[in-house]
């Protein structure tokens, strides 16, 4: 990465093509590193600023010692300007894919994606509360937790509110988002083995 510049008295025509020729240049070199991708657009936008002053030039009434520079064509116009519209528009669809990923998750709020670390609700919304029966769909350790009545040949968990904090031995801990306020219910089997 470097930074040019061009000093010095210069007529219209002759600031407008040294202009163009490095505008041409930054477009097509200077993406070319970790920074550059994020110092070139600012660099690009700052050189307008230049631009605007060399507008302000007047054109030349008489001949200097030498023809002025023959500015060329516009920036855009010039083969190397056309094929810098790549990195331009990738990096116009980055800032566009990434406002509107930011915009969406605005929108939608936040998501716990089904976890099981034992906080939030469940992916499906199931509240299990104490004294009531269960039954888990998944296998040991995951839960997949659905309350069904005591009843049923179903059951197979009484729900229990551990006092003690703990639950005790033979016990399942239940994660924390199947209850209202965020505590770890027991999971005591009522008949045969684990499911």
């Amino acid at each position: 990465m470097r930074f040019l510049r061009r000093q010095g008295v210069f007529c219209h025509p002759c600031a407008l093509a040294f202009f163009r020729d490095m505008q041409v240049d930054t477009l097509v070199m200077g993406w070319w590193g970790p920074l550059s991708v994020f110092i070139t657009p600012v660099t690009l936008l700052a050189n307008l600023g230049a631009l605007s002053g060399i507008r302000r030039i007047p054109a030349p009434v008489a001949p200097g010692p030498r023809p002025p520079l023959d500015p060329g064509k516009p920036v855009f116009r010039r083969p190397a300007g056309i094929l810098a519209l790549v990195p331009l528009a990738l990096l116009g669809l980055l800032v566009l894919a990434v406002t509107a990923l930011a915009v969406i998750g605005l929108v939608t709020g936040p998501s716990d994606g089904g976890s099981d670390d034992g906080t939030g609700t469940g992916s499906s919304g199931v509240v299990l509360t104490a004294g009531s029966c269960a039954r888990n769909e998944a296998s040991w350790p995951a839960q997949d937790l659905k309350p069904v009545d005591c009843g049923s040949p179903d059951a197979r968990y009484r729900v229990i509110d551990p006092k003690s904090g703990s639950c005790a031995s033979g016990d399942y801990a239940a994660y924390a988002r199947y209850s209202d306020d965020g505590t770890s219910f027991c999971l005591r089997p009522l008949k045969g083995p684990a499911s």
